[in-house]
């Protein structure tokens, strides 16, 4: 017998798993003013995009929104097919990735990319009203940021170890004391006591070896590349590969972006097989380096600094909101023909 399942909720238990938090202001912002969840939220969604939304729509803000985290956290599908959904989600209306301008410190701006949820379908002019209110006033979401860097930073409760500790202290000189006292006779000058001490150059290895580890570490545009590969294995790099790639990718360090941006950047929207993961990389590294941008000092008077930039769900390439339809950019949107 064939039993068909038309319920629109999701059919693997979502919050038996592992829900992994992404880094204080990165992750899921759930737009304001949603309905209360219910049985009929993304009915009319195929299959695999009603059990991805309907995961999605469970985690709680700041949870991890990246390909790879969500299909390591839910069985039924796998990377491509997550990614596949993500991008279907955004041009029904439900999710938009944004990168937003989160602070500056030293004259470097800090962008992380967030992906705002709505559990209801939206147009591409809400989008737009939403986006650019949000862009005037990220008051709340400069808020929702600090809370969650308070929350991951608070320390632990000291653990109730030495109590039962005491007690033994105070038994061992009482059995000491009823001893007879052969010390001072067991005791010569003549006991060769530099011997045990000369068994102790454990500390000075170990911070040669540190030292040394410290000396030899390798650059964060090489680590970067180095851990493409575990963020998707159709480009995974020889240590040749990354050592070749570095001074490209030391130029988007350069202009202020992060490990995870790079990592963000050069993974999404990927084919289904990638023949060169070398010459790929190659070509990401040089097509999409981003701009580099002016320090915030001297702005001229009246010209508006941007705080916030869509990014297409399929590529990652990031633009103004407007410039989106469905959350796709025009070449995304627009293949060009055969």
């Amino acid at each position: 017998m064939v039993v068909s399942d038309l319920s629109s909720a999701p059919c693997a238990s979502a919050s038996s798993r592992a829900r992994p938090k992404a880094r204080p202001g990165y992750g899921k912002r759930s737009v304001p003013a949603q309905r209360p969840p219910c049985d009929g939220d993304f009915a009319l969604l195929p299959e695999r995009e009603r059990h991805i939304a309907g995961y999605v729509d469970g985690l709680p803000d700041g949870a991890a929104m990246d390909i790879k985290s969500l299909a390591q956290s839910q069985p039924l599908y796998g990377q491509m097919a997550v990614g596949s959904a993500l991008r279907a989600l955004g041009v029904a209306g439900h999710l938009r990735h944004v990168r937003c301008l989160s602070g500056e410190n030293g004259g470097q701006v800090r962008w992380v990319t967030r992906t705002f949820w709505s559990r209801t379908a939206r147009d591409n002019e809400w989008w737009n009203a939403f986006l650019t209110a949000e862009e005037r006033d990220p008051a709340p979401q400069e808020a929702a940021e600090a809370a969650e860097a308070a929350a991951t930073s608070a320390p632990e409760a000291p653990a109730s170890v030495p109590v039962p500790a005491q007690p033994l202290v105070t038994t061992v000189p009482q059995q000491r004391t009823a001893e007879p006292e052969p010390e001072p006779v067991l005791m010569p000058d003549s006991v060769p006591v530099p011997v045990q001490r000369t068994t102790e150059p454990v500390p000075v290895s170990v911070s040669v070896l540190v030292s040394q580890a410290t000396a030899g570490r390798p650059s964060p545009a090489f680590l970067a590349l180095a851990h493409l590969g575990r963020a998707d294995s159709r480009l995974a790099l020889s240590a040749a590969d990354c050592a070749a790639l570095e001074q490209m990718a030391a130029e988007w360090f350069a202009r202020g972006v992060d490990a995870d941006y790079l990592t963000h950047a050069l993974t999404a929207g990927l084919p289904a097989s990638v023949d060169s993961p070398f010459g790929f990389v190659r070509r990401r590294l040089r097509d999409k380096l981003p701009p580099r941008l002016p320090a915030a000092s001297p702005a001229a008077p009246g010209t508006p600094v941007r705080r916030l930039m869509v990014e297409c769900t399929e590529c990652g390439a990031p633009g103004r909101p407007e410039a989106f339809r469905d959350g796709l950019c025009r070449p995304c949107r627009e293949p060009d023909p055969a």
